[in-house]
């Protein structure tokens, strides 16, 4: 099957041929024709399946083709909500490319900048607007924004948004949407909430999925090795240097171990970098660039600010902490492999993480295969000590609270513990810089 067979207009076939794709994925052959025929969709792709174009150049079709002469500011028609600063930036990119032959306009928002040159954007007037969820609102609060027109919404990765706590501010965006609007979530995974969200959301949905739930892509090769705790930055170093690997995306449970990680590995000569909530968005963007351009091997970085992160033909994933959350392992293992690439998937496991092997095994449905590496044997006399998962809290193989990030903190708090008023805060108050640490 070819693009041409799916119905997309003369502009966007000659979008998609100058990316050099040719034959649309599975995801896309399904997504594509309900969407241009104006169903709700709930799709179940996993990363790096093509979704991302798979709503966006339907979603261009059908706004071209409803497009209206407008007087004055030209309305938000289509909205796509992310949950982190890198998938908005992603998303947005992917729309001005599939869109660069159609007269429509687009911008993106996100925290972590400055909001007053989004606002003049957005005062100008756009037709696609792509988000994360507190920087939307506050440019609702301070009325650069305006949702009442809205044809098309997009809710993407709902499933992180939802484990990020952004559950709240998604109800406050819905409210304030058109009731006739077509709908599109798209989730890895499908929890009972993202049911729930889908069930109040969607009319009679059409439910397109490309792999089994909660399963990881069948081009990663995944695999455990067994090491103690004290030995992990060691065997780290010793497979990266052994395997003169270049490009390695390495996931750590907090912010501080990231540092710390990061650090340790440029003193071993491997050049690192990290990556989380707490940096700048322009330190987050350059170290993103380095890691693409090769200037840095290896990326450190936490889930948070993992989601979006999209390279083409990564090789390897290396989980030197397992996640709290089991889905999230299937996000992380999901940055490689992509688009039908092979990947290398590997996880340096812990006494103390027995369990939260134990919980991923079960999800995915799959004993994932243990080898240990010569010279690292670990000490089978150790004891399993609770998990440091941030914040102070200590929990021994316990599943994260719903809504919380991995640092233990609510992730609908502000870093005092207390949201500011919605109404009548000033640029400086705005949520994003309230909540350092989202991707808001």
């Amino acid at each position: 099957m070819s693009f041409e067979s799916l119905g997309l207009r003369a502009e966007l076939l000659r979008a998609v041929s100058e990316k050099g794709y040719s034959s649309p994925t599975p995801i896309q052959k399904q997504a594509i024709p309900l969407i241009l025929e104006g169903r709700d969709i709930m799709g179940g792709a996993q990363t790096g399946t093509g979704k991302t174009a798979g709503f966006t150049l339907p979603l261009l079709q059908r706004l071209i083709s409803t497009s209206k002469p407008q007087k004055g500011r030209r309305p938000i028609r289509a909205l796509i909500l992310t949950p982190t600063r890198e998938l908005a930036a992603q998303v947005a990119e992917s729309v001005q490319t599939y869109g660069r032959h159609l007269p429509l306009k687009s911008t993106v928002v996100f925290g972590g900048v400055s909001i007053n040159p989004q606002k003049q954007k957005l005062i100008k007037g756009v037709d696609i607007l792509v988000a994360t969820p507190g920087r939307l609102l506050d440019h609702v609060g301070q009325r650069s924004a305006d949702l009442s027109k809205i044809d098309i919404l997009v809710l993407d990765e709902a499933d992180r948004m939802l484990d990020m706590g952004f559950i709240h501010d998604i109800r406050k965006v819905l409210a304030l949407l058109p009731r006739q609007k077509q709908t599109l979530l798209f989730s890895a995974t499908f929890s009972s909430d993202i049911k729930q969200l889908a069930d109040k959301l969607l009319k009679s949905p059409v439910l397109v999925e490309v792999a089994k739930r909660n399963t990881a892509t069948e081009t990663v090769t995944q695999v455990v090795h067994p090491v103690d705790k004290k030995r992990k930055r060691e065997l780290l170093s010793f497979l990266i240097g052994s395997n003169n690997w270049k490009q390695v995306l390495v996931f750590n449970r907090t912010k501080h171990g990231a540092n710390r990680l990061s650090d340790q590995l440029n003193i071993d000569g491997i050049k690192a970098a990290a990556i989380h909530g707490n940096k700048s968005q322009g330190a987050r963007t350059k170290a993103l660039a380095d890691f693409k351009s090769g200037k840095v091997r290896v990326l450190v970085a936490t889930d948070i600010a993992a989601r979006g992160i999209d390279i083409d033909q990564l090789p390897h994933v290396v989980n030197y902490e397992l996640p709290n959350v089991a889905e999230d392992y299937i996000h992380r293992i999901g940055r490689t492999g992509r688009a039908g690439n092979e990947g290398e998937a590997m996880s340096l496991v812990c006494v103390d993480e027995l369990k939260l092997l134990k919980d991923i095994e079960r999800l995915t449905k799959r004993a994932i295969p243990k080898v240990v590496i010569e010279g690292y044997d670990p000490d089978p006399s150790i004891k399993a000590e609770p998990i440091n998962r941030g914040g102070g809290r200590q929990q021994k193989g316990a599943r994260k609270p719903a809504g919380r990030h991995s640092n233990g903190n609510k992730a609908a708090s502000s870093r005092n513990g207390q949201r500011p008023p919605f109404k009548g805060r000033s640029n400086n108050q705005s949520r994003s810089g309230n909540r350092a640490g989202l991707s808001s």
